[in-house]
This record gives structure tokens, sequence and C-alpha cells, in this order.
């Protein structure tokens, strides 16, 4: 079976062509357990997302804010594996039928294996993969096997990136650009800041791929404001927040599909 690429840039241009953003749900995988965090994935889609990245949980999320780091702690303490991640993804899709991408650290990947993870990934009906600290000069054997697979490769741009290194960065990624909209950690923000407009601008300026805006949004107000500016709105440790807040599973579960509605909403506006 062939990655869900082309489903992936379907989504995109369908939110692009009603005049909004897409919406961009992030949660780990096996938190607050593997069913669970399969559960609330389909939560997330069902309640109005269009896309979807499941985190592979990494003992040292140098990219990741409390929220996540928390769910992520608890997810290895249950002994989340990569098979796990795999299985949601399958799931997920096969639930929804909507793009599911893994968000991981490179580091997870490489001991799997570049060509494995690809084909695993690809089988299970993922759409591809955002490699935050994998740098662009050292990506080569993953961009082939993921292109080999039909999956994406989406790389991180943050405020930070000189002009020249958008370039480099845009030229070798694949479905989208994620920008981070502010230099630190994930999390929300009480706003999200000019930097990730400005961001978006210099990252256009050097490529035609979509540029989705994470870290920061947690409401449908935050999410309206980066809809303005960007093609996509990535949210996170909100809808993680969200479960670790809840009494019980299915009041998460009921939290996660309400905000998804909610932020659905905002970038509809």
């Amino acid at each position: 079976m062939s990655g869900q690429i082309e489903l992936l840039d379907r989504a995109l241009a369908g939110a692009k062509a009603e005049g909004r953003a897409a919406l961009v749900a992030y949660l780990p995988a096996g938190f607050p357990t593997v069913d669970g965090g399969i559960e609330a994935v389909k939560a997330a889609l069902d309640g109005g997302a269009d896309i979807v990245e499941v985190g592979l949980p990494h003992s040292d999320p140098v990219l990741d804010g409390p929220v996540i780091q928390t769910a992520d702690d608890i997810a290895l303490r249950g002994g989340v594996r990569i098979k796990d991640v795999l299985r949601t993804v399958r799931e997920a899709y096969a639930a929804t039928g909507k793009p599911v991408l893994v968000m991981t650290y490179w580091n997870p990947v490489d001991r799997y294996g570049a060509e494995r993870f690809a084909a695993e990934l690809a089988e299970a009906g993922g759409a591809g993969c955002i490699l935050p600290d994998l740098p662009v000069e050292e990506s080569e054997g993953w961009r082939k096997a993921a292109e080999q697979h039909g999956l994406a490769t989406v790389f991180v741009v943050a405020p930070s990136s000189r002009d020249e290194r958008l370039a480099k960065i845009t030229a070798a990624g694949t479905g989208f650009v994620y920008a981070a909209s502010l230099m630190g950690v994930t999390g929300t923000r009480a706003s999200v800041g000019a930097e990730a407009a400005e961001l978006v601008r210099r990252t256009r300026a050097q490529t035609d791929l979509p540029v989705c805006v994470g870290l920061g949004v947690s409401n449908a107000e935050q999410a309206a404001e980066v809809a303005g500016f960007a093609d996509g709105v990535i949210v996170g440790s909100a809808f993680v927040k969200k479960l670790l807040d809840a009494p019980d599973l299915e009041q998460g579960l009921t939290a996660v599909r309400e905000l998804a509605a909610d932020l659905a909403k905002g970038v509809r506006r």
C-alpha cells in the first residue's frame, strides 16, 4: 500500500478552496493509554480537524513544553512502542479517511530503520512524517524512502530561519511547511504574535507549499487570527491538556471533540 500524501494534498487544497485554513490536531500515541489515544485521535478528527499528527513519544522531547512532556511520560511509562504508534495511525485513518501524519524526533526512526519505518507507515495508511530535529543536509536517505512509499516529509521552520535557510528547507520538503510561530517550546500562549505572520510571509516567498502554523494556538479566537494569514492552524497542547484535566477518558474524549469543533469554527471565520 502506498502512503497517503495525495490525501494530505487534497485536504489542504480543499480547505483553501473553501476560503479557510485547515485545522491540524496533534495528539501523542499511547496517551492516556494506547486504546485511549486512538479514541482521542478519532475524537479530534470527528470533531472537525482536517488532519491529525500522531506524536511518537520521546524521552527527551526538546521542542515540547510541559503539557506534552507529561503526556509523553505517561505514554512511555505505559510501555508505548512504535508498533502502537503505527496502530494508532492505521485505526484513525481507517475510521475517518482523513490524513494522519506521525510527528517524531529522528532518533527513534533512525534506530528502527528509515526504510522500514516509511514502508510500515505507508502500509498503515499514513500520509507522512514531521521531523522537527532532522537537518535537511542529513535527510536524503529518509526523503528517498518517503517518496518511494508515497509519504510527505514535513520540515519545521522558525522565526530565526534566514531566507536562504528557508529556501533550502522548503525545497526539500513535501506536503506542507510547519512554521513554528515563536522561538521556544510547545504550549498554549495568551497571544500567537506578529512573528508568526512575518514567518509565513517570508516562507511563502520561497515555496508554493502550504504553510501551517503551530505552537501556541489554544482557542477559536487564536485559530481565527492564525487562519487569517496561514494555510493551516496546528493545535497540540490544548488538546492534550483537555485529556490531562479530565476526570476520566469519556469526559476527556468529549472535551477533545468539543475543542475540535470550536477550533473548526475559528478557522472558518
